[in-house]
């Protein structure tokens, strides 16, 4: 509920401390006294649109604080977390208005936008006045407000999930057919370059093996002539080799004679001529595996060619041509594989749309049933606001099951006809300034607590009406004030009568020395005494008479 509001320089409200409470509150005062002031207020802590001639004179700015004490597991609260913003304790709406326009707005101390105050405050009051276009009167939330009457709330939130259940089936066979489709019309190419892949056989690493083999024969002629002349120092009459086992031979004569002197020297000839062989055998090997070989040579060079175009062509380098290919082949496998998934997905598709249709239409039906027992219900309540004449209808149209959104395939609308055989129309343009107020009445008696913000705020509900109808009206308000705030603007004193908290709206001559000159607007809370003199004075006008005293106290006794 509204437990609070403060208002700072907002036209003739120079400062004002209003503590609400729940049940019916009304709030009356002389034409002119500045009633409608108060709602502006309002209006603009929750998110109503700025305007700048609300500001006091004198002052560059106005601000108005709402207070509001909700429930837990309120909507407002879900709103708050999603939005990063403290969701515990009151809740607290805050709105200031400059002289040039700009407005900025506050949840809990903290900037938003005013987007998000506007969001926060369609849940938690709704305004019902002559020129009132939200809640009730605003169409696209019939659908909602009937659901909530049907208590069809949990088979709503089940058609979303089927609704998307079946968007997301559609969209993976959308993007399945379109991959599809691109990997056929390249069917021919891919089959044509894994053919190509297949015939050049690639390895990973080949090409530095084939590249090293290239070098090293284009080389091969110098390096053998090197060789030749390697062997022939080593090897040959003339050769190291031959020197050595001369030595060799000569120390051998001798060594007995020196008395193993010369042991360490033959040891090391010895080792010297191995290893010469082992240098000459590995010399004859290097000559054997590089005898140049021109058909070789072209043959390395032609292989290495091909590798390396193909790898310019496909934009790949060469040790990766091999897992091109592999993923080449994967793409036609999955073409040829491809019908079968689209095939499955199509059904799987078929059977999500199948599924949704079924629940929209179950749905549709319930809703049929909600909207006839809707309808029964205001009809009820029509006669005694004085609108016997008239009639409600809430109006389903059923949608093609391929036009179907998340809530259903249905569009919901209040419709009202004032007078017999006159057109339907929508309850903002057919309705007079006085009827609509009763109208929404009577729609929010038969919705009761269901599908309601906390605080319902009727402005004027019972605009040119008196006598039994302003009594039916007073008793429809306070039996809405059980299931939530009821705060009514009425000049009715039958209405005030039947107020659980009544506030008094006057002018009075501004306090200081700049609002000298100008008049106020201060709201009181009304005691016992109070309240009996002002339901008197709306009974009998300037003059207040004991009569009008006397009857003031039958409409206030009536009504304990």
């Amino acid at each position: 509920m509204l437990a609070a509001l403060s208002i700072r320089d907002i036209v003739l409200i120079d400062r004002l401390e209003l503590a609400l409470e729940r049940g019916l509150c009304t709030l009356t005062g002389e034409t002119g006294a500045g009633k409608s002031i108060l709602l502006d207020a309002l209006g603009l802590a929750i998110g109503a649109r700025a305007d700048s001639g609300l500001v006091g004179q004198g002052v560059e700015q106005g601000s108005v604080t709402a207070v509001f004490d909700v429930p837990p597991a309120h909507p407002a609260r879900a709103i708050l977390r999603d939005n990063g913003l403290d969701a515990e304790g009151d809740l607290i709406l805050r709105r200031v208005q400059t002289r040039d326009g700009r407005s900025r707005a506050f949840v809990n101390d903290q900037p938003v936008s005013i987007a998000l105050l506007r969001q926060l405050g369609d849940e938690l009051v709704e305004i019902h006045g002559q020129h009132d276009e939200r809640g009730l009167l605003d169409a696209s939330g019939h659908r909602a407000i009937l659901d909530a009457f049907g208590g069809l709330e949990g088979k709503v939130a089940a058609a979303r999930k089927l609704h998307a259940a079946a968007a997301e089936a559609r969209a993976a066979l959308a993007e399945h057919e379109a991959l599809l489709a691109r990997a056929k019309a390249e069917q021919d190419y891919l089959t044509h370059v894994v053919g190509e892949l297949d015939e050049l056989a690639p390895e990973p690493g080949e090409e530095s093996a084939l590249a090293e083999e290239r070098t090293l024969m284009m080389h091969a002629e110098k390096i053998a002539g090197d060789l030749v002349e390697a062997d022939a120092t080593l090897s040959g009459d003339g050769g190291l080799e031959a020197r050595l086992n001369v030595a060799l031979r000569r120390l051998a004569r001798v060594a007995e004679q020196a008395g193993g002197r010369l042991d360490g020297a033959i040891a090391a000839l010895e080792r010297t001529l191995n290893e010469a062989a082992e240098a000459r055998d590995r010399i004859g090997e290097a000559m054997r595996a590089m005898e140049f070989d021109p058909a070789r040579l072209e043959r390395s060079e032609t292989r290495l060619f091909a590798l390396r175009a193909a790898a310019r062509k496909h934009n790949v380098l060469v040790d990766d041509l091999a897992a091109l290919a592999d993923r080449l082949r994967a793409q036609l496998a999955d073409i040829e594989g491809g019908e079968a998934k689209r095939v499955a997905l199509a059904k799987a598709a078929d059977a999500a749309a199948a599924a949704y249709a079924a629940h929209a239409r179950a749905l549709s039906a319930e809703r049929q049933k909600a909207a006839a027992k809707l309808d029964r219900e205001v009809a009820k309540e029509l006669k005694p606001l004085k609108l016997d004449k008239a009639q409600f209808r809430t109006q389903i149209d059923v949608l093609p099951e391929a036009q179907g959104g998340p809530d259903g395939i249905d569009r919901v609308s209040f419709l009202i006809s004032t007078n017999p055989g006159a057109p339907f129309g929508p309850l903002i343009k057919i309705a007079s300034g006085g009827e609509l107020s009763r109208f929404v009445l009577a729609l929010k008696v038969a919705l009761a607590s269901r599908g309601s913000a906390p605080t319902l705020i009727f402005d004027e509900v019972d605009s040119g009406v008196g006598g039994a109808v302003a009594e039916a009206v007073g008793r429809r308000l306070a039996e809405l004030s059980r299931a939530a705030q009821v705060i009514v603007v009425t000049h009715s004193p039958q209405v005030a009568a039947r107020a659980q908290h009544h506030f008094r709206i006057s002018k009075s001559a501004g306090n200081g020395a700049t609002k000298a000159a100008r008049l106020a607007t201060r709201v009181e809370t009304l005691g016992a005494a109070e309240r009996r003199e002002e339901i008197a004075r709306m009974l009998a006008g300037a003059t207040v008479t004991e009569e009008a005293r006397a009857a003031a106290d039958r409409l206030i006794g009536s009504h304990p």
